[in-house]
Order: C-alpha cells, then sequence, then structure tokens
C-alpha cells in the first residue's frame, strides 16, 4: 500500500477548505484569514491591521 504525502501548501489549502468545520471557531475571522489566504496576503501585519476592523464591525471598539 502506498501513501501519498502530501505537500505544506496542499496541507494548508486542506485546512483552509475545513476551517470552518472546526468547533467553536469565529466566522468573521475565518472569513478574514480564509481571504487573505486566497490573496497570498496571510501575514502578521495583515492580520493585525484587519483585526481592528472586525471588532468596529462587531461594534466592540475595545
Amino acid at each position: 500500500m502506498k501513501n501519498k504525502v502530501k505537500s505544506g501548501k496542499e496541507i494548508v489549502d486542506d485546512f483552509f477548505k475545513n476551517i470552518e468545520d472546526i468547533d467553536g471557531v469565529d466566522k468573521d475571522i475565518v472569513k478574514m484569514l480564509t481571504n487573505l489566504y486566497e490573496n497570498n496576503k496571510l501575514t502578521e501585519i495583515n492580520v493585525k491591521n484587519e483585526l481592528p476592523k472586525l471588532r468596529i464591525q462587531d461594534g466592540n471598539k475595545d
């Protein structure tokens, strides 16, 4: 029996395809992270820049 070894990109792609199925995840954060990943902009700085936007969107400015 031959097992196919997935590349790192395949593993990350699978993760983002199934991230919404993880119990307890915030749907808005999932959308934000998935969007950044799909646009090749998933970096620490971009995540930090997007999080305040989600807080404002939710009405929680703290």
